[in-house]
């Protein structure tokens, strides 16, 4: 690629470049700071310090109390801690005539489009014993809450569904489903990683009791994230061998991309007063609109008006989704195929499966997602470059076909 043309990014959906702020943050304390935050020493107090001052500019995003954060290394580990925890805790825990009728809480319920980390910790569970309901969703790719509500039953211990689904950017009703879930005597788990610090989180307003965030979606470092623990929520941790994080996760914290953490909260919170989510929309919207009107036989993935803008999940019929991304990365554009966790996987998306595509449909999808460094001149690039390489495809798709089509007539 030629050093002339700018590499435009649109795949923040995926993960964030640090902030130079964060990495100024972290710098200390991979230096002259270092020091554990468990030590009884002036150097180990410090760390404490530190530590606990992230722990308080975290909590102050989402409007918890310090007390109520457990910093852990990634998302998907903040979900699995909130799921496994919880659930092991509930069925530990007595059973009261009053609650139930003494029925054992061991069923947890799931939305079909969680992240993989959900999912897939829910088949662990089930593997484990537990039982568990996934609740399905409409063509929309939003959860609808009476549908909840049939599948909530006195047994029920966990309710888990997220506020942004991270391949189509449908917004959930988490408020609404944690209240349902509340009047059924369970807990309300919220994987808020594609929300926190792209649109307003605030714990109290969600109702929720369990709350995961990751701060490399919002300009943070990898490997700090966090889980939101509600007061007087039981959760038996996952790692043991040490009383850090109040007991719930031993060993020693990754006190520097924690610092980073906190400092991606503070920006977060300054960015989110600003008119920047609300010009970064308008970008998406100038993207979903660009491409439907160049790009013929294109439709949404996922609602058209419950969704994070900034992500847009695209179908274009007839040709492979990753033909797509492959070439736009050759035109220095970057895009993706939907979860950077599942990547790997041959399958067609189970977010789009969900919505009851078609495999070949699915295959078609590529997520563009934008965020704070990109503008309309950017947009307006990804949208002639992808009409481009749509029709190209297309046209080699349609001559293989005709090609084909010869050879079987020659050999009839």
């Amino acid at each position: 690629m030629s050093g002339t043309v700018r590499e435009i990014y649109a795949d923040h959906a995926a993960t964030t470049a640090p902030a130079p702020e964060v990495v100024a943050a972290m710098a200390p304390f991979l230096a002259e700071r270092f020091g554990n935050a468990s030590s009884v020493h002036r150097r180990g107090e410090a760390a404490r310090e530190a530590l606990e001052e992230a722990r308080a500019r975290v909590a102050s995003l989402i409007g918890a109390a310090p007390e109520e954060i457990v910093f852990t290394a990634t998302g998907s580990e903040a979900n699995n801690l909130a799921l496994l925890g919880a659930m092991e805790a509930a069925a530990q825990a007595p059973r009261l005539p009053s609650s139930g009728g003494g029925v054992p809480r061991r069923r947890l319920v799931v939305s079909a489009i969680e992240h993989l980390s959900v999912l897939e910790t829910a088949q662990h569970l089930a593997g484990r014993g537990f039982e568990v309901t996934v609740t399905p969703v409409g063509p929309g790719g939003v959860v609808d809450p009476e549908r909840i509500a049939r599948d909530l039953g006195p047994d029920v211990a966990l309710v888990s569904v997220m506020r942004v689904n991270n391949e189509i950017g449908t917004l959930q009703p988490v408020a609404e489903i944690a209240r349902l879930a509340h009047a059924a005597g369970a807990r309300m788990h919220c994987d808020a990683v594609q929300a926190v610090g792209k649109m307003p989180v605030e714990v109290t307003a969600l109702d929720v009791d369990l709350l995961s965030l990751a701060g490399h979606k919002f300009h943070g470092p990898p490997g700090a994230a966090a889980l939101f623990v509600r007061r007087r929520t039981r959760l038996v941790p996952l790692v043991h061998g040490g009383q850090q994080e109040r007991a719930r996760r031993a060993g020693t914290e990754n006190l520097p991309a924690i610092a980073g953490l906190g400092a991606a909260t503070d920006r977060a919170m300054r960015v989110l007063a600003s008119a920047e989510p609300r010009r970064i929309a308008a970008l998406g919207d100038r993207l979903l609109e660009g491409l439907l009107a160049r790009v013929p036989a294109t439709r949404l993935n996922g609602d058209r008006e419950r969704r994070l803008a900034s992500v847009v999940n695209l179908c274009f019929e007839g040709v492979d989704g990753e033909a797509v991304l492959h070439e736009l990365d050759l035109a220095g554009i970057t895009v993706s195929t939907g979860s950077a966790c599942s990547a790997a996987s041959p399958g067609p998306s189970h977010v789009l499966m969900a919505l009851g595509m078609r495999p070949e449909d699915a295959h078609a999808s590529v997520r563009f997602s934008l965020g704070e460094g990109n503008d309309e001149t950017d947009v307006d690039r990804i949208i002639a470059a992808t009409a481009a390489v749509v029709e190209r495809l297309r046209a080699l798709a349609g001559q293989a076909a005709r090609d084909a089509g010869r050879v079987a007539g020659a050999s009839a």
